[in-house]
């Protein structure tokens, strides 16, 4: 984080070379997600931004406003409509393939006692029952690329309007 401060500071970089999401998102669209890890990293974007436009305390400026000047969405957007994209081109695999065989595999025997763990396949299936649809749907709307797209770009922004 303190290599990158000569690099903030500099105004004859453009916001959007200086702007690391590339870097930090790196395979995001198989992680799995709960809400602390969206946490942490919705608190590291906005660290980032408020360094970038040279915002510090005691001047304040709502993460809102923040994310408005800058014309960035908040990162839990950016993760899941990459986990979107990446559903939509497994589920055009054929299916013998690897990644399509995994996305339906169910392990053998029981399981510890517990809390299930958070898996990529859960995340799926949870932003799956959340737009209404089964893995079967969304198959098919997975051969369409033009919905699936329109889809996942509108599935956190009516999230975002519901909170």
């Amino acid at each position: 984080f303190a290599m990158l401060k000569t690099i903030w500071k500099s105004t004859s970089i453009k916001l959007n070379t200086k702007y690391i999401l590339s870097v930090l998102l790196y395979g995001a669209e198989s992680w799995k997600t709960t809400s602390t890890i969206e946490l942490k990293l919705e608190v590291f974007q906005n660290k980032c931004l408020r360094r970038i436009l040279k915002i510090f305390w005691p001047n304040t400026i709502s993460n809102e406003d923040m994310r408005n000047r800058t014309g960035i969405s908040p990162i839990a957007d950016v993760i899941q409509k990459r986990r979107w994209l990446w559903l939509g081109h497994v589920l055009r695999m054929s299916t013998l393939s690897i990644p399509r065989t995994a996305l339906r595999w169910t392990p053998q025997g029981r399981r510890d006692r517990g809390r299930p763990k958070e898996t990529w396949r859960r995340t799926i299936d949870k932003d799956l029952k959340a737009k209404g649809l089964t893995i079967n749907t969304a198959t098919k709307i997975a051969e369409d690329r033009a919905k699936l797209k329109s889809l996942a770009i509108a599935s956190r922004a009516k999230r975002r309007r519901e909170d």
